[in-house]
């Protein structure tokens, strides 16, 4: 049996996102217009690019051994895989998107229990129909090739669940959301028996282990600065940490360095309050990961 990992990386929207977050990591993948196996920089792996709503049947089938695919096309599939880790990012944002329930403006659909009876048109057939279920409600789910919302639009359907992040093109169709279906995010997947072979479990270890460090850098900096002994105490009551900062003495006597990694939001109002301190020559350092 080959130890090579068959790594699915999705292909469409995630697809960008998805090698960038491996650049990050540590792996340069490169792809071809004419070609689905994309390379990558390690021996241990062969890439393939698959449709996300495919990822979790050819992982649970065995044709791949790991992949990225969102949550809700696990759940959509219900493929038999063993989740990882999760892994919040996406082609515009590091948020979670969701599927909502929507509807024409004068719809009389103001709930789910509403739906009695009703054609809705999604993508996400399988889910909707069990959400549906196990509620009581009986519709009509048909599967919707892509155009959700505009079949809402045009009648064809009382009511669509389409998946958005900030509801800018549901609005911009004139919908009204309803309710969220369900929360999504991209998640780490890998065949149950390719977890049994050791160094396929290793690579998808080591793969988890720099895309989880990867994302938590995205949203955190490293701050350097120099501050004398007098005004220590109060640089370091300013400071926040992910444990302490760390401290180290400088050449000139009662000067000290000061490093910590900081949330990057917080850096606008935390440099100035460090400079009115007493901090000087505050650097702002990129980062990679964060382990």
């Amino acid at each position: 049996m080959s130890n090579i990992l068959r790594l699915g990386i999705p292909k469409g929207s995630l697809e960008a996102a998805t090698i960038e977050l491996f650049g990050q990591a540590g792996w340069t993948i490169r792809t071809s217009s004419r070609n689905y196996f994309p390379s990558i920089d390690d021996d241990e792996i062969n890439c393939a690019l698959v449709r996300s709503q495919e990822m979790g049947p050819y992982v649970a089938g065995g044709t791949l051994d790991a992949g990225l695919t969102g949550i809700d096309w696990v759940m959509e599939t219900q493929a038999d895989v063993e989740v990882i880790c999760p892994l919040i990012y996406s082609k515009t944002s590091d948020k979670a998107a969701r599927w909502v329930l929507v509807v024409t403006q004068d719809s009389p659909i103001q709930k789910v229990e509403d739906l009695q009876g009703k054609v809705i048109s999604t993508e996400l057939v399988g889910f909707t129909g069990r959400y549906l279920r196990a509620r009581g409600i009986e519709a009509r789910v048909d599967f919707s090739w892509g155009a959700t919302e505009a079949k809402v639009v045009e009648g064809l359907a009382d009511a669509a669940v389409e998946i958005t992040e900030t509801g800018s093109t549901i609005r911009a169709h004139g919908l009204r959301m309803v309710c969220d279906m369900l929360h999504t995010h991209t998640v780490f997947i890998a065949n149950k028996e390719a977890l049994k072979n050791p160094a396929k479990k290793a690579k998808i270890d080591q793969i988890a282990l720099m895309l989880k460090s990867a994302l938590a850098a995205r949203n955190k900096v490293l701050l350097k600065l120099d501050v004398s002994k007098k005004h220590l105490e109060r640089v370091l009551d300013i400071l926040p940490s992910l444990h302490s900062p760390t401290v180290s003495p400088l050449s000139e006597p009662d000067w000290f360095a000061v490093e910590t990694v900081v949330d990057r939001s917080s850096v606008r109002d935390l440099i100035p309050e460090l400079k009115s301190a007493g901090a000087e020559g505050i650097l702002e350092l990129e980062i990679r990961k964060v382990c």
